[in-house]
């Protein structure tokens, strides 16, 4: 069955439980997906990759088919479904796992794709298209963003943003995050402030070094500083970055704790875990335990506060303390 992306928050999740969304628009597709159904059902879910059912196809069975897996309601999302998939969605069906709701997500598919003609024309199944946003749709995004967060910002800069973020929802959402951050301490947004902030042809962004230093990667975060021209402002969203990626890691960390299995946790985890960046996730969990994570976040308030007292080469500060953390085991 077809249905438009505007009307994803008319359907009936009892009735239906299988989904396809396909088409280059991702950000609009991860919007939806959060949106019309993990905030409207409130349950666990599950990411997969097309690779890893293919790769192992009987314990991907075995983990919905599993009794304890129907204890509440889940969303199972599989990107990067491909025609290879077709069969195996076919057996998802044939199984009848009624107490979850399976989302497929893939690229562009064309009409005559088979995959595609299966849940168009399935009455079970709903497809939906996404296709790339017009700059109207771009502007009115980035409009209600800056007067949600009450940031005052002119229209020539909300238009420079969204030339720089390549007409992408996907990366214009990056990009205003990075300005919510920014906000922090200023909610005032200058044309400068916007051309340092919003960068896509850097090579690593604030978030590549956060991440880095929680994999203590000291190698690359040297690579990170070097080849970046990080600015005086930069030191509070690096900062800020940094603090709140340490509290969602030490959630995880005490989950992990509590369960022992690394899997497990990152599969509960809440938000979800992008099935990119589980790895990364995975490795800075066992690279930081809870207590440690827990002195982590002080060090992090006590340098913010330093920096807020004490304007002088902030940057340095913050950088310095970034390369200390990555070497510290």
């Amino acid at each position: 069955m077809i249905i438009k992306n505007y009307e994803t928050n008319k359907i009936d999740l009892k009735k239906f439980k299988y989904f396809l969304l396909y088409g280059n628009n991702k950000g609009h597709i991860d919007e939806i997906i959060k949106n019309n159904f993990v905030n409207k059902l409130k349950c666990n879910l599950y990411n997969y990759d097309e690779s890893e059912i293919i790769n192992d196809r009987n314990n991907f069975f075995d983990q919905i088919l599993n009794n304890s897996f129907f204890e509440n309601e889940k969303i199972i999302i599989i990107s990067r479904i491909s025609e290879k998939s077709k069969k195996i969605i076919e057996e998802i069906q044939e199984k009848k796992v009624d107490d979850i709701i399976f989302i497929f997500k893939s690229g562009t598919l064309e009409k005559k794709s088979k995959l595609r003609k299966f849940f168009e024309e399935d009455k079970n199944s709903i497809c939906i298209a996404f296709y790339p946003d017009t700059s109207v749709t771009l502007n009115k995004i980035a409009n209600e963003f800056f007067k949600k967060n009450n940031i005052s910002i002119s229209q020539s800069n909300i238009n420079l943003i969204i030339q720089k973020s390549n007409a992408d929802r996907e990366n214009l959402n990056n990009e205003l995050k990075k300005i919510e951050l920014f906000s922090l301490s200023s909610k005032n947004i200058s044309t400068e402030n916007i051309i340092k902030l919003v960068n896509l042809n850097e090579n690593h962004s604030i978030f590549d070094l956060v991440d880095n230093c929680l994999l203590k990667n000291q190698k690359k975060v040297i690579n990170i500083i070097n080849e970046n021209n990080f600015s005086v402002e930069d030191s509070i969203i690096i900062l800020r970055t940094f603090l709140n990626k340490s509290k969602k890691l030490l959630n995880l960390s005490k989950e992990y704790e509590k369960n022992n299995n690394i899997n497990q946790t990152i599969a509960n985890a809440k938000p979800p875990i992008f099935w990119k960046e589980k790895e990364t996730v995975k490795k800075q969990i066992t690279n930081w335990g809870s207590d440690k994570i827990k002195k982590l976040i002080v060090k992090i308030t006590e340098i913010e506060l330093q920096i807020k007292k004490n304007s002088y080469n902030p940057i340095n500060v913050t950088l310095d303390f970034i390369f200390d953390q990555s070497s510290q085991n």
